[in-house]
């Protein structure tokens, strides 16, 4: 987007803010959100152009604050004054109206202090006429399929008390899959805010590599426990069920935690497992729906001990808490798994025999109170034999415990960490990602 675009929204957004202030009665209370963005989607098959086009997207949840109660509108925000506006004050309009009729939130909580913020990251995208030539000319002659989401992607935020935060940042994943003839695949994702030819090279030659190994026979394992390394975007499926119940202060304080036996200090995890938010890579916004700004980094575990929840100011104000900056969700939004000692050289050595996971898929909890997490292998899992790769294998369930795998049975991580990016759509693109190391584990329990 050129910048006399981005601004024109920012002015656009502003106005809004201003306007909203000057209409509001002396009782009432609002925020304002902005979620927009201007992307080029390019979909792959069989490494051909199937759908290609840009998006302009945009809209405005407005939320008035009266008597205790509040209300919710949406509606699409273009950058042009007169019609943003016109939504804007209709909404305004419906939401008086509504607010009667509503109950009383006990933990409403209404936006206070005067936070403000802009952070503009700049990046190096592929031009759009670019895009289709660069990333097929590695696959030719594949079953390549995927899809690169690239272009600006802006979060806003403005209240009735005057805090005000503007995000924008240029960023562009993609989101691939390799096809074997046996309709085996390996699976990679590529993203960032500078497109980086050599990095790219480097990710499909590995996984050239790979489709190569996937042409040997499979082999179908017995259930049974195996000493298995799983790699990065392994690494980040699991992490990612922390956001489902387990380092959220309400899901602690309601018993619905994975976490709870830890945050009792019943139980510990091991040493070498360290997990924070970190903002400082400026991926995704630091303020969240309140317009609170969260610390450039919150430690969660520290060396298998939990140290920080992530708690809102709902939350905090239900339980007697101390809010950080949480989200509504109370969700890791930029979540970094500390590195360890395993050197990329000795992954296959230190695994002797045993599994080499790439990816999980379907991860939900089979027994959240005691931690543990069931899924399936899936793309490119190798068995390996004195360290060397043998042989595909057979898809895999595995059902097994957190307080296990980053617990007793964590033998390391790697010195290496692989950022793993968000690639939804649903709505519109999905920002930040998962910045995290492999690790290495004894006695991983696979059930059939």
């Amino acid at each position: 987007m050129k910048i006399e675009e981005l601004s024109a929204l920012e002015v656009s957004f502003n106005r809004l803010i201003e306007s909203l202030l000057i209409k509001k009665a002396e009782n009432e209370q609002f925020t304002v959100r902005l979620s927009s963005e201007i992307s080029q989607f390019t979909r792959f098959n069989h490494a051909k152009v199937r759908q290609t086009g840009c998006v302009a997207d945009g809209w405005i949840e407005l939320t008035l604050m009266k008597d205790q109660r509040n209300s919710v509108r949406q509606f699409p925000f273009t950058g042009n004054w007169e019609v943003d506006w016109q939504l804007a004050y209709t909404a305004l309009q419906e939401l008086r109206d509504e607010l009667i009729l509503l109950p009383i939130d006990p933990y409403l909580v209404l936006p206070s202090g005067n936070n403000t913020s802009r952070e503009i990251h700049s990046g190096n995208l592929l031009a759009a006429e670019a895009v289709v030539p660069t990333v097929l000319e590695l696959v030719a002659g594949l079953d390549f399929t995927g899809i690169y989401a690239g272009g600006v992607v802006i979060k806003a935020y403005g209240d009735s008390s005057g805090q005000k935060h503007w995000f924008a940042t240029d960023s562009f994943t993609l989101d691939y899959s390799l096809f074997s003839p046996s309709e085996q695949a390996v699976k990679g994702t590529f993203a960032g805010s500078d497109w980086d030819e050599s990095a790219y090279i480097a990710k499909i030659s590995e996984g050239k590599k790979q489709l190569e190994l996937l042409a040997r026979p499979v082999k179908e394992l017995p259930r049974g426990q195996y000493k298995t390394y799983f790699a990065p975007a392994a690494v980040a499926d699991l992490l990612l069920m922390l956001s489902w119940g387990a380092v959220s202060e309400a899901d602690i304080q309601q018993g619905n935690s994975a976490l709870a036996a830890l945050s009792r200090q019943e139980k510990q995890l091991s040493p070498k497992f360290s997990l924070k938010e970190n903002f400082q890579r400026g991926l995704v916004p630091r303020f969240n729906e309140l317009g609170e700004i969260a610390a450039p980094e919150l430690p969660v575990i520290e060396k298998g001990h939990l140290v920080n929840t992530l708690v809102n100011s709902r939350t905090a104000k239900e339980y007697q808490k101390i809010a950080n900056g949480a989200n509504g969700s109370e969700t890791l939004r930029a979540p970094e798994v500390s590195p360890g000692n395993l050197e990329f050289e000795q992954i296959l050595p230190s695994l002797d025999t045993g599994l080499y996971v790439s990816n999980l898929h379907y991860l939900n909890w089979s027994d959240r109170h005691t931690g543990r997490i069931t899924g399936m292998t899936r793309y490119a899992c190798f068995w390996v034999e004195n360290g060397e790769i043998i042989a595909p294998i057979e898809n895999l369930r595995f059902d097994e415990s957190l307080y296990r795998f980053w617990g007793e049975n964590l033998i390391d991580l790697t010195t290496f960490q692989e950022f793993i990016p968000e690639v939804g759509t649903y709505e519109s693109r999905q920002l930040g990602g998962s910045l995290v190391p492999g690790m290495l584990v004894k006695d991983f329990t696979y059930t059939l």
